[in-house]
């Protein structure tokens, strides 16, 4: 009975062995994984660091900017001529925020907040359209993120760019060139402070001396550069240097505006005439409602409605 019973626990000592083996092995095999893993985090945190260093300093915003007409409302009178030296402005900027308005969904704006809310609230509603009655639902319209900002734009009165410069000379020849061609009074030109040239843009900016030269020059769109006896006409234009302030990105809920559902069986319906159905409907106190704004309906095909801030 003792050498059965040592003869089974030396087959335990064996299972337990193999057992903590079998262990140790996927606990490298995981180790390895984890390894690899890091190595190739890591690179990939270096090649992203790489890029975000080679990234341009500047960057630009798309967006849908509204028109807007501009109107001045008042005129300084300058005490000396130092005042005339820049022009400067400041614009508030909201973009458009852009709401994919589905097949068989409809927008209703009211005048009032509080009336959109309580038809929200109501949620279901039963509008009689011709001889169908259609159950519409009731729901908020949730907006993508829009931009709000500031620019802040300094046009000079010393200074003209100029652009659609050759690339005939070296760039320090091009530089007295410039500043030749600009100084000669029958063109317009006057005494030159300074010359900025970007040879590989073929674009330069001139500075004056006197306050007017700029104005005159910029009468004309073009001005004439010679260049080993040719004439090169070089494109003039203002100088302005623009600034980007209080930059903010704004989303949420339209607090007047309400979603409908449930109209895909008018499908093929005027969209206009449904909607004048729609706006009578809910024009009424007793259904909910109050004094309507506008009414959009998509019944045909998806459309695009712009909501301003």
């Amino acid at each position: 009975i003792m050498a059965a019973g040592e003869d089974i626990n030396e087959v335990m000592k064996e299972y337990l062995k193999k057992e903590e083996f079998m262990k140790y092995e996927q606990n490298q095999e995981l180790i390895d994984q984890i390894a690899k893993e890091n190595i190739y985090l890591t690179m990939e945190i270096q090649k992203l660091e790489k890029e975000l260093q080679e990234a341009p300093g500047s960057s630009q915003i798309k967006e849908d900017i509204p028109e807007a007409k501009l109107k001045f409302t008042s005129l300084e009178n300058p005490e000396d001529d130092s005042r005339f030296s820049n022009i400067s402005c400041s614009f508030q900027v909201s973009s458009q925020v852009p709401y994919v308005l589905q097949k068989g969904e409809a927008l209703i704006t009211f005048e009032e907040e509080e009336v959109a809310q309580n038809v929200i609230r109501m949620e279901k509603h039963h509008v009689q359209i011709m001889d169908i009655g259609v159950e519409v639902m009731a729901k908020p319209v949730p907006l993508n993120s829009g931009v709000r900002f500031q620019v802040s734009v300094g046009v000079s009165k010393m200074k003209v760019n100029v652009t659609e410069i050759p690339d005939e000379l070296p760039e320090s020849q091009m530089r007295d060139k410039l500043e030749l061609s600009f100084c000669k009074s029958r063109n317009g030109g006057g005494e030159v402070e300074c010359v900025e040239y970007d040879k590989q843009a073929g674009s330069a900016v001139i500075t004056f001396v006197e306050a007017g030269v700029a104005d005159r020059i910029l009468q004309k769109k073009d001005y004439p550069l010679y260049i080993n006896q040719d004439c090169h006409k070089v494109v003039v234009s203002p100088y302005m240097e623009t600034h980007l302030k209080k930059f903010q990105v704004f989303s949420g809920i339209s607090k007047r505006t309400v979603l409908l559902t449930g109209l895909e069986e008018l499908c093929l319906m005027d969209e206009e005439e449904i909607g004048d159905f729609v706006n009578i409907h809910f024009q009424r106190a007793k259904n909910g409602g109050g004094e309507v704004d506008m009414v959009k309906c998509s019944l045909n095909e998806p459309c695009i409605a712009y909501f301003q801030e």
